[in-house]
């Protein structure tokens, strides 16, 4: 026989599981200081500006 649920408590339960998930991406998202998003951008810049001095002048085009 089938077991009986409380379509409520199980919509709750739903519910609250999705909270969760939005309130742990927005944790990632919004949750780093100022200064770890700071260092983190220089870093990006960093990076970029080294892969951006690694390219060829022409663009890498075969046929210049």
């Amino acid at each position: 026989m089938a077991e009986i649920v409380n379509l409520r408590l199980a919509r709750k339960r739903r519910d609250r599981s999705a909270e969760e998930a939005r309130a742990a991406q927005n944790r990632a998202q919004f949750g780093t200081s100022k200064a770890v998003r700071d260092a983190e951008r220089a870093n990006r810049a960093v990076i970029e500006r080294r892969h951006d001095s690694h390219r060829r002048e022409n663009g890498g085009d075969a046929e210049s």
